[in-house]
């Protein structure tokens, strides 16, 4: 479809990343932008800037709207809030973009259907999307969504393990397919030998194992299967397992946590103006709609389920409010790259081979590998509007879990 040129509050962002200027070399720490309005005005100020925003794009010339289209890494649900967000309250057409938001899979690998011209942008981990870089996937990290890992291990209270150094000996529970870094990280400044000190465990995408005292801990995330293990049963009590149960591990906590969910773009498509304008709005959008996410847990949780999720209402907004807690605050703003989480997260790939001796990247990624152009651009549009873009004072909500997530 045909694109009229920007709208005017659009246009000053987007001037920032014209063709000419925009040349992906690496960024650095990015400027705050934020404000200092508190989350009901904040909320307020985002239903505002919308209705004002829609009723302005006919006046300033976006008469038709430019398909596009985000590949998930994962099945819908909160942990993608901030793009389904954005589609239903209007604040991709705001910005002249027809959205299609694509389903993840088990066998879906985001960055490579982005690379592969599968879809104009792409949810996925930084390892993974360097790892792709490596072998050839063009892609740039455009914006850093979560500015912390969420990554877990959790065992039991009685298990006697209260950090890496107690695997030893340990059957300790891991997906695999990328996923387990972290593990090796911690693992490795424990000076344990993941091939003799510990017994790793090919583990499913939930806690069964771990309930079934199958494995001594498992990997977990904040936001899912850590809430898995709250929605069950205590046989012994008859009630929900509650969190004095378990002992938890926080790798980022520990100082090997690395970098996940980013958006993803396109490296060759960028040095095309129209793909540039295309991924500043992207980019704008978006993170409008995370903005809009933190401070409505409740309303996003809803738009999530609304939107097909199968998980259960209260699973839902744990979920959310631990979305939340991985992207607020963002000191820089949001979505700006933390150049020492980047670097950390560089250094682990590097350096922390897996049982097998193979290691995330083997060289550093090049200077374009992520870039803040975007996402800076976007704070200053959405600070523009009014609205808080670091997140400072963010307090998360209290969420009650029901048995089963229900």
């Amino acid at each position: 479809m045909k694109r009229n040129p920007p709208r005017g509050r659009l246009a000053a962002a987007v001037g920032l990343a014209s063709a000419a200027a925009i040349v992906l070399a690496a960024c650095g720490g990015g400027s705050s932008s934020g404000e200092s309005s508190s989350a009901s005005s904040e909320s307020s100020s985002a239903s505002e800037s919308s209705s004002e925003a829609s009723s302005s794009a006919a006046e300033e010339g976006c008469t038709e709207l430019t398909p596009a289209s985000l590949q998930l890494q994962w099945f819908v649900q909160a942990q993608f809030a901030g793009y389904y967000a954005a589609k239903d309250l209007g604040f991709y057409e705001e910005q002249c973009i027809d959205i299609e938001i694509l389903e993840g899979g088990v066998d879906i690998v985001p960055q490579t259907v982005l690379a592969q011209g599968g879809s104009d942008f792409a949810i996925s981990w930084v390892p993974k999307a360097l790892s792709s870089r490596e072998q050839g996937a063009g892609i740039v990290d455009v914006a850093q969504v979560f500015q912390r890992s969420g990554t877990l291990q959790v065992a039991w209270a009685d298990s006697g393990i209260t950090s890496a150094a107690d695997f030893k000996g340990k059957k300790i529970g891991n997906w695999g397919f990328g996923n387990e870094y972290e593990i090796f990280a911690a693992l490795a400044q424990s000076g344990l030998d993941p091939a003799k000190d510990v017994e790793l465990v090919q583990q499913q995408f939930d806690m069964l194992a771990l309930l079934n005292r199958e494995i001594d801990a498992a990997e977990a995330m904040t936001y899912n299967e850590y809430a898995q293990l709250l929605e069950a049963v205590n046989p012994d009590t008859g009630e929900l397992y509650k969190p004095e149960d378990f002992t938890v591990i926080s790798y980022t906590d520990a100082g090997v946590g690395m970098l996940q969910d980013a958006i993803w773009a396109s490296e060759e498509r960028l040095a095309d103006a129209a793909y540039q304008d295309l991924t500043q709005r992207f980019v704008t959008a978006s993170l409008q709609g995370w903005i809009f996410c933190r401070d409505n847990a409740q309303e996003c949780a809803d738009i999530v389920t609304a939107n097909g999720s199968q998980l259960g209402a209260s699973h839902q907004l744990w979920m959310m409010n631990e979305i939340n807690k991985l992207i607020w605050p963002s000191p820089n703003g949001v979505g700006v790259m933390d150049p020492a989480e980047w670097a950390q997260t560089v250094a682990i790939s590097l350096n922390t081979p897996n049982l097998e001796g193979v290691t995330v990247i083997t060289a550093e990624p090049a200077a374009n590998a992520y870039t803040n152009q975007f996402a800076e651009a976007a704070n200053a549009e959405l600070s523009a509007m009014g609205l808080n873009t670091t997140g400072d004072g963010f307090m998360p909500i209290e969420v009650t879990l029901n048995e089963g997530g229900n």
